[in-house]
């Protein structure tokens, strides 16, 4: 981008302008799309506050801070992924959820795995979809809830990560994730950033993100719609939910007896309950992930 200095002015200037307002450091009434000293002056203290160079110019790195900066609690919808949401609404999402003891780990703005963890069981206190996603039901739950958490020390609680796959299963077995339709190729690829985001060294991938071909060491896990065939590999159905782990580690077992190894995963279809497609295929990926890693763990044992 090009840099937004004094004697700019125009949409980009306003933008900037809107941004320093939102945060408290410019008068809403000097949001006029003119970038004249009062904007110099507060964009001056905005970089010493984000700790970037001494400056009254708006550069690249001072306007990715400014909109990190500017995002209030709702405004996005937030879940894990590489790489990571971070900005002022993720630091009180922790915020808000360390407050009412759901411990995130370091309350840092960055939406990493102990953050997802911390709202899955937010989310589960409540009655909401369990998912990990901080959308409109989980936003407004919080809300109602705000007189137990604003201004609220957040709780020191334990940083360990209740799921199996931060048990080490994401580095000790190479799986290749793949669908055939463009829905499960979706969750493959959701599953595939959820691991690597629990743990950059994660060897469970889709076959999007691999730069080879799958060797003999690595399991196929093929993700399927009802209607799909999969001839004569051992087919898991995903539902019920609770019992995917156990049905799983069978399947796997099998599956380790063949070449290629190969396991199908049936789900029950392209949406969950009266979600969307994203939040349906982000459900998938998150359930199947931490049954998969549940059931290699088990196989540990």
């Amino acid at each position: 981008m090009e840099t937004i200095k004094q004697q700019d002015s125009g949409a980009a200037v306003e933008d900037v302008q809107h941004r320093l307002s939102l945060i408290g450091l410019l008068d809403e009434a000097r949001v006029d799309g003119s970038f004249g000293p009062e904007t110099a002056a507060a964009v001056k203290a905005f970089r010493a506050q984000a700790e970037l160079p001494e400056g009254e110019e708006v550069d690249e790195k001072t306007w990715a801070a400014l909109v990190d900066a500017s995002y209030s609690l709702g405004d996005r919808t937030l879940y894990l992924r590489m790489p990571y949401f971070h900005g002022h609404d993720v630091l009180q999402l922790q915020q808000a959820l360390s407050a009412l003891g759901f411990a995130c780990g370091p309350v840092d703005g960055m939406f990493g795995a102990f953050t997802e963890l911390a709202l899955r069981k937010f989310q589960t206190n409540l009655g909401l979809p369990t998912d990990g996603i901080a959308g409109a039901y989980t936003y407004s739950a919080i809300r109602n809830l705000h007189h137990s958490w604003e201004g609220k020390e957040a709780v020191r609680g334990s940083s360990h990560l209740g799921f199996a796959r931060a048990a080490g299963v994401l580095e000790r077995h190479a799986l290749c994730l793949f669908g055939t339709q463009e829905f499960t190729r979706s969750v493959a690829s959701r599953m595939s950033n959820l691991a690597l985001a629990t743990n950059p060294a994660s060897k469970i991938m889709s076959a999007d993100s691999l730069l080879v071909a799958p060797d003999e060491q690595m399991l196929l896990v093929h993700i399927v719609l009802p209607e799909e065939q999969t001839g004569t590999t051992p087919r898991v159905v995903f539902e019920p939910e609770d019992v995917l782990p156990t049905r799983l580690e069978s399947a796997l077992r099998a599956a380790r007896l063949s070449n290629p190894s190969r396991v199908a995963v049936e789900l029950p279809g392209s949406t969950w309950e009266d979600a969307g497609v994203g939040r349906s295929a982000q459900h998938f990926a998150i359930t199947l992930l931490d049954a998969l890693c549940t059931a290699l763990a088990k196989q540990e044992q």
